[in-house]
């Protein structure tokens, strides 16, 4: 569509005053993209260079960011997520069953808290929705980004990561459930005075390939004094169990099921 000449210029003269693309395109019809490309091309006609990017990353700028909220966004991400990083291209996508609408909820929540300046959006594939985050900054965030599969590589955080899961290790230990992990409800039959009863009795379980993912998860449950086993491989994967009651309790008081 060609635009009046006139309104060309009014709008350059908005942008110019220091008016927001947003509040121009909404008050022209304008697509935001038509107005940031007439910014970009005034600026090359009359030579002025364009501002920098204000950036607004933790580890790049020192902006105070939520540690606990981050602690779970890392879980989610070392179990179902991963970063896309390449030219003109970056984001943040974590994987969540569609079963588990609240799961979705949370993990964009958790994602606007640590990044809020950068869009998010929500991806639908079938059976799962991707909770995305559009920024370059989460490989900044998420030093665990890498080529290949994670359990194809090591796994190991950064000693500001280690002090975050320190003081937080309950919200990294959700992420990890929530992501890889589920609660469950077993049962048993027993033989009580020649009637055979059926007691039922919940259980977590997180399965994972990667044994420093896995060897994290078991270190912080150890660190809350929550105990554990190894109940069976899953094919490659090992599968922790904790099903003591004293555990459940916790787990259920910091954790909780999917929902």
């Amino acid at each position: 569509m060609t635009w009046p000449i006139e309104i060309r210029n009014q709008v350059l003269r908005d942008c110019r005053a220091g008016e927001p693309y947003r509040e121009v395109s909404a008050r022209y019809g304008i697509p935001r993209g038509t107005v940031g490309y007439w910014v970009h091309r005034d600026r090359v006609v009359r030579g002025v260079p364009a501002p920098p990017r204000e950036s607004f990353c933790p580890r790049c700028d020192g902006v105070p960011f939520p540690e606990d909220a981050y602690a779970y966004v890392l879980g989610l991400y070392l179990g179902d997520g991963h970063i896309v990083s390449r030219k003109r291209q970056h984001h943040l996508a974590i994987s969540c069953c569609d079963a588990w609408p609240g799961l979705i909820e949370a993990a964009e929540a958790a994602v606007k808290a640590v990044l809020p300046r950068y869009a998010t959006r929500r991806r639908r594939r079938r059976g799962c929705t991707d909770v995305e985050s559009h920024t370059r900054h989460w490989v900044c965030m998420l030093p665990q980004h890498g080529p290949g599969r994670k359990h194809e590589r090591e796994i190991a955080l950064a000693s500001w990561q280690r002090e975050i899961v320190r003081r937080h290790p309950w919200p990294l230990i959700r992420g990890l459930i929530h992501s890889d992990g589920c609660r469950i409800t077993n049962w048993a039959t027993r033989t009580v005075a020649g009637e055979r009863k059926r007691y039922e009795y919940p259980r977590y379980f997180f399965t994972n390939t990667s044994a420093d993912i896995v060897r994290l998860f078991t270190d912080t449950l150890d660190a809350v004094g929550v105990e554990w086993r190894v109940a069976r491989r899953v094919g490659a994967a090992v599968n922790v169990s904790v099903a003591r009651r004293g555990s459940v309790a916790l787990m259920d008081r910091f954790v909780g099921a999917k929902y």
